[in-house]
């Protein structure tokens, strides 16, 4: 008979377990406990949406929508799409659900996102992110703080050092419209040095080409005309005071005049936090405001700031983290007490400790598997001269830990 051939995982995926697990459970662990202290709510939307809230929010001319997304239509005939971030989502919801009523509302989320593109180190066609965003808070405060979370989060991952929070202004409407057309101009005049993805994006998005990697853009894109040139009063207010926020609240950035966003929508801050020992793919978060999101979906004109950030690369970032260390070892050292220890495991589990029973293989050496795992506490069931002994040695639990062990321990009667 022929051997049947096991499917590979689909490339672009992962398999995610031990220390790389670990380091992917802590990212969230903190980014949960951290949310927390600035009052953010937790919140869970769909992972697929109707196609047209990713196409009119992130932009039909980005690569993310022309080329990334996993579209597809339903036995329905819609047209629906796994989601490529999180922020379009949060601000259907927004309108959708009738959220306004909570403006500002502070939410953050997290898991799988989805967007093909060519898999590298850090990269995935599913990979994992994390979200914050306020919506309906137009003052610079919000920006601050939502940075200031960030901060805090980098820090308490202890991954800090070596990240740099880059910073700039998009400026307001009247700002962008002038800057825009100064680079459209200059941009012009060099159109025949361009390269190939510039000239499309050109046409459709200019202030990409400040983004653009290639050699042949470089010195154009450098002598390009700055944004603070083109800042109105009302604009130069709002950037001054976020940094003036920064500075309070202890948080170190640095000014990056050509970071940009190429959509519409944004307005004023934009920001990400990259670092050198990621390779190429430096940037850990990123994010911005984007007041005119939720306009581009229907609704009111309604101010709103976010980041996202990959865990993946955050993982990455982190020093291995400790294997759990509280799991309380029951051996059965006698096949007769393998009862008895799953009473005492059951017991302990019900009292809020992590334990694990031992009683399958030699009793002879279930002691030796127990101490590979390295437990906290081992209790160990066996006979001495024909009576029942019960052995409890304590290696690192908590005088709390220990004293729910021995009340479980006084309530088994061993017979």
């Amino acid at each position: 008979m022929a051997r049947i051939q096991t499917p590979n995982r689909v490339r672009g995926t992962q398999d995610i377990f031990g220390e790389q697990q670990r380091r992917f459970a802590h990212v969230l662990d903190t980014f949960d406990r951290v949310r927390k202290l600035y009052c953010f709510q937790r919140v869970e939307i769909p992972m697929f949406e109707d196609t047209q809230v990713f196409a009119r929010s992130i932009g039909e001319t980005t690569d993310v929508v022309s080329k990334e997304m996993y579209t597809f239509p339903d036995r329905g005939g819609d047209s629906l799409t796994l989601r490529p971030e999180f922020t379009a989502g949060i601000a259907r919801a927004f309108l959708t659900e009738g959220w306004q009523q909570y403006a500002p509302l502070k939410v953050a989320t997290s898991g799988a996102v989805f967007r093909y593109e060519r898999p590298q180190k850090g990269r995935y066609r599913q990979f994992h992110q994390i979200d914050a965003e306020i919506l309906g808070a137009p003052e610079p405060a919000a920006d601050v703080e939502l940075l200031t979370l960030a901060d805090q989060l980098l820090h308490e991952l202890g991954i800090a050092d070596g990240v740099t929070l880059q910073l700039n202004t998009l400026g307001d409407a009247e700002t962008r419209d002038a800057w825009r057309a100064a680079l459209v101009a200059h941009f012009e005049a060099h159109r025949g040095e361009l390269s190939e993805d510039s000239l499309a994006r050109l046409d459709k998005n200019p202030l990409r080409i400040l983004d653009s990697k290639d050699p042949r853009d470089r010195p154009i894109a450098d002598a390009a005309p700055g944004i603070d040139d083109f800042l109105t009063a009302e604009a130069r207010a709002f950037f001054d005071a976020v940094t003036a926020g920064l500075d309070a609240a202890g948080v170190k950035w640095t000014r990056n005049d050509r970071l940009v966003r190429g959509l519409d929508y944004y307005r004023h801050t934009a920001f990400e936090f990259v670092t050198d020992r990621l390779g190429a793919q430096g940037t850990v978060l990123a994010g911005g405001r984007y007041d005119g999101l939720v306009e581009s979906l229907g609704g009111t004109a309604t101010a709103g700031v976010g980041w996202a950030a990959g865990v993946e690369r955050l993982a990455m970032l982190l020093a291995e983290p400790a294997t759990e260390g509280s799991v309380v070892a029951v051996v059965a050292e006698d096949a007769s007490f393998d009862l008895t220890a799953i009473d005492y495991v059951a017991r302990l589990r019900r009292a809020g400790l992590a334990a694990e029973a031992f009683i399958s293989g030699s009793p002879k050496k279930r002691f030796d598997r127990a101490m590979k795992t390295k437990p906290a506490a081992t209790i160990s069931l066996n006979l001495r001269d024909g009576a029942p002994l019960t052995g409890f040695r304590n290696l690192f639990l908590s005088g709390e830990q220990e004293a729910a062990v021995r009340a479980a321990l006084a309530s088994v009667d061993l017979g």
